[in-house]
This record gives C-alpha cells, sequence and structure tokens, in this order.
C-alpha cells in the first residue's frame, strides 16, 4: 500500500513538474518571438526615420539652392 502511494505521489510530481517546464519553454518561445518581432520593428522605424530626416535635409538646401540663386539673379 505504501509503496504504492509513493508511486502515485512520485507520479504526480513528475506530472507537475513536466507541466512546469513546458509552461517556461512555451514562455521563452514567446518572448523569443517579441524579441525578434520588436528587432524588425525597430529596424524598419529607423528606416523611416532617416528617410524622412533625408527629406528634410534636401528640402531645406533646395530652399537654400532657391534663395541664393535669387539673391545672384537680382
Amino acid at each position: 500500500m505504501a509503496g504504492s502511494c509513493l508511486a502515485a505521489a512520485r507520479t504526480l510530481y513528475n506530472a507537475m513538474l513536466e507541466n512546469n517546464c513546458s509552461e517556461h519553454a512555451s514562455r521563452m518561445s514567446a518572448m523569443e518571438n517579441s524579441t525578434k518581432s520588436a528587432g524588425e520593428m525597430l529596424g524598419k522605424l529607423t528606416l523611416e526615420y532617416n528617410r524622412k530626416r533625408q527629406a528634410t535635409i534636401t528640402t531645406e538646401l533646395i530652399e537654400i539652392i532657391a534663395g541664393a540663386s535669387a539673391l545672384m539673379d537680382s
């Protein structure tokens, strides 16, 4: 009787350990996916920021050149 109780307790304990490991593995996988997604998003946002910054610089240069050209013509 005591041996079967011990075996049942061991089986239950192993099941709980396996459940705990499975839960941690699932969380780790979710965090890895989140980290990858955040890295991709950061790359896209950096590219968008740089393009807009470059467009602003180009616009300012065109305005400066147009102003200088107008001054030279007058």
